[in-house]
This record gives structure tokens, sequence and C-alpha cells, in this order.
């Protein structure tokens, strides 16, 4: 998925005030927490996932291994945090602005 930096920048900004739903802890990416940020994607649309697993190329590299597994797109990553955006297929509740 494929977003503008405008459209990032929207996201970020309706991310802010998000605290972090899923946890990708010391067992690293499982299936459980592909499967609970897919359901979390499904629900929200925006959703912060923090990452507490190694340094900082480790967290990268579960971060956008969780983003390929769950077929969304990486918005924004800062220090421990990752932001996923993922539209719903049926009714979208965030409309983002044209690129």
């Amino acid at each position: 998925m494929q977003l503008s930096e405008k459209q990032k920048k929207y996201l970020r900004r309706l991310a802010h005030p998000l605290g972090p739903i899923v946890m990708l802890g010391n067992a690293g990416l499982t299936d459980a927490v592909v499967n609970e940020l897919d359901r979390a994607l499904t629900d929200h649309e925006l959703v912060k996932v923090s990452a507490r697993v190694g340094e900082r190329d480790a967290r990268n590299a579960a971060l956008d291994a969780l983003a390929a597994r769950t077929s969304s797109a990486l918005v924004q990553r800062i220090g421990h945090v990752g932001v996923f955006y993922r539209r719903r297929k049926d009714l979208a509740k965030i409309l983002l602005p044209d690129q």
C-alpha cells in the first residue's frame, strides 16, 4: 500500500493521541501478534504497535515484516512505536486526502 506524504502526515496527526494496542515483545513476530494486528486494523484502520525487541535494526525489520504480513502501510516509526494503516474493505472510517 503506497501513501503520499500528505496522506502520511494526515494519518500521523490522527495517530498522535492514540495509545499502542498491540505489543510486540521478546517472543518476536509470532502468528498471534500478526492475527491481533490484523483484527485491530479491521476494527480501527489506524493502530499503534509497541515493539520491544532488540536493537534498532531488529525492531525495524520486525515492523516492516508486520506491515507486509498484514497488508498494511507503516505510516510512522518513532523509537519503539510503529503506526500502521489499512483501509477497511466495507466501510472506511478514515477518509484520506487526495494525493
